[in-house]
């Protein structure tokens, strides 16, 4: 009998590398999308046997098409979707460009959406399956300086509770993990970008991101993961359509 068969977007690093992780500690065989070949051969040599390492741009509906294929060959069906690539841009509204805009809808949205497309119809036959987007604190509140991607993280949401109640009578669920601010890349990223346009210094800039969070610190990829793989595993299907915090309280 052929393992479970789970695939995750950006799983170089951060969030998508403790979610890959997670899902190795517990034997399944593992499909790892991103744009790094070289990144993600690391976490394939990390995560050892049952790992597949497959370069994808997520924005691209037929690259998408064609990786599902590739996956599918080896590992049989999809049967567990975890959409975690992700990017954010930060800028005021009116200073955010066109192709900004359709950059945040693009990896953040329409990937998954383009993603779900080509998991959802072995599922649908199987009557099983579970699809976990990975979101934010921003697909449930606003934050300034951040309007497309909010926006962006929003639509998931909107993704999420309506297709679960499309999804309701066929075995299929699905959910989406909201972080708060988490110590990854991305994170990182927004750090030097406050202190390079206000001048603050790297402490002031942490205390600016980690004040939203009332424990005060950053969410840490693992604590996520562990959602992931309970939505994926343990959680009952009637948990549908559900933004799981795990944010320190602060929604």
């Amino acid at each position: 009998m052929s393992k479970p068969h789970v695939l995750i977007t950006g799983a170089g690093r951060g969030i998508g590398a403790a979610i890959a992780k997670q899902f190795a500690e517990n034997d399944y065989a593992l499909s790892l999308l991103g744009r790094n070949q070289k990144v993600l051969d690391e976490q394939v040599a990390l995560l050892g046997d049952n790992v597949q390492a497959i370069v994808c741009d997520i924005t691209d509906s037929v690259a998408v098409e064609q990786a599902f294929s590739k996956a599918s060959k080896n590992f049989g069906a999809v049967t567990v979707l975890v959409n975690n690539a992700g990017a954010a841009h930060a800028a005021p509204f009116l200073k955010t460009s066109p192709s900004k805009l359709q950059a945040m809808l693009d990896v953040n949205y329409l990937g998954a959406c383009y993603c779900i497309q080509q998991a959802l119809p072995n599922m649908l036959e199987n009557k099983a399956g579970r699809i976990i987007n990975v979101g934010s604190t921003s697909s449930v509140k606003g934050y300034a300086y951040v309007t497309a991607y909010s926006a962006a993280k929003h639509a998931i949401m909107g993704l999420t509770r309506s297709l679960a109640k499309e999804l309701a009578n066929t075995g299929v669920s699905i959910n989406t993990v909201c972080p708060g601010f988490t110590e990854t890349d991305i994170v990182g990223d927004a750090i030097d970008n406050i202190m390079q346009k206000t001048g603050r210094t790297e402490e002031q800039a942490i205390a600016e991101l980690t004040k939203h969070n009332p424990q005060a610190r950053f969410i840490q990829p693992d604590e996520v993961a562990q959602q992931v793989y309970y939505l994926a595993c343990d959680a009952p299907l009637s948990i549908n359509g559900q933004a799981l915090m795990v944010d320190g309280g602060e929604t």
